[in-house]
């Protein structure tokens, strides 16, 4: 008999303590690398220059003969690992509940337009239930949103307008909906492309990013768990379809990322069996549908061109 909610299971202890340097390593060197981003957000927001590689580069070899420019990339790095890290704590904490056991957080630094390429937890045990399934799936993506929400109005409320600034600089990136709602309030008529976001609001930006990207519907993605826990056996097809997609809009949108996501996703498409046919109820239902909203207002077909 499969455990029920609320029922722990029996699985392996860890010794988290010999894990912990390991996670401390990579979490700092992602601080760092996502300071040295922000350094650059925030040079060229305070000195109203557009988002160039040059920049980038002129700031990076500033900082060793000026290293205090690093705290003028904090507010991007405090606040984009704050959001991730309530990302992965979401799926941590839900993990812990259902006596799965799981890893704490590993941090991605990558030399990128973002210092990062995220986080993830390692899920050492097997998940018995789809409900528990689905409630591991889905509660990164709400606790990595909801954290992210005051920061993205903080963030566009710091900004300001600069006629054409968006699409001055080397990079234009697009807006997601939820991004643009903010700013359709707090900067009304004001054309999306003449507002200098500042460098919290970029950092919303990156978590809206990384929810879209998490939330699609495919293989072990927390999208792909919240189908598998409402579909079962209909998740592999549509992880396959979904791919096909995914490849589609590249094309169409022009967009190298989703061809890079897509190849990566080949190798996580297969989701592991859960033989459990109990019902997920009302309440998840609406969590499911909330989890689709999530990606709608966080999605852009071409994020950075």
């Amino acid at each position: 008999m499969h455990p029920s909610i609320g029922e722990s299971l029996q699985v392996p202890r860890v010794d988290v303590n010999r894990r912990l340097p390991l996670h401390a390593a990579l979490l700092g060197v992602t601080f760092l690398t996502t300071t040295i981003v922000g350094s650059g957000l925030g040079i060229s927001f305070h000195e109203d220059l557009p988002l160039t590689l040059d920049t980038f580069w002129k700031t990076l070899l500033r900082l060793p003969a000026s290293p205090a420019l690093l705290w003028m990339g904090l507010p991007y790095s405090l606040t984009l690992l704050t959001i991730l890290f309530a990302h992965e704590m979401g799926h941590y904490v839900t993990c812990r509940r259902y006596g799965i056991d799981a890893s704490l957080p590993y941090f991605i630094p990558f030399p990128s337009l973002l210092g990062t390429f995220g986080a993830f937890i390692r899920i050492r045990s097997p998940i018995y239930t789809r409900r528990a399934l689905f409630d591991v799936g889905v509660a990164g993506p709400i606790a990595g949103f909801v954290t992210l929400l005051p920061f993205a109005v903080i963030g566009v409320a710091l900004s300001r307008v600069e006629a054409g600034v968006a699409l001055r600089g080397d990079w234009v990136f697009s807006t997601p909906l939820l991004l643009r709602g903010i700013e359709a309030v707090l900067f009304p008529h004001v054309p999306v492309q003449n507002i200098y976001l500042h460098p919290v609001a970029r950092a919303a930006w990156a978590g809206l990013l990384a929810t879209a990207l998490n939330l699609i519907p495919i293989g072990q993605l927390d999208g792909g768990h919240i189908v598998y826990a409402f579909f079962g056996r209909w998740h592999k097809l549509l992880s396959r379809a979904l791919l096909v997609v995914l490849v589609i809009v590249g094309f169409l949108a022009d967009s190298w990322i989703w061809w890079v996501w897509a190849a990566l996703l080949l190798l996580a498409l297969r989701h592991p069996v859960i033989c459990d046919e109990s019902e997920l109820g009302s309440t998840r239902v609406k969590l499911g549908l909330a989890a689709l909203v999530m990606l709608i207002l966080s999605f852009t077909p071409v994020p950075v061109r």
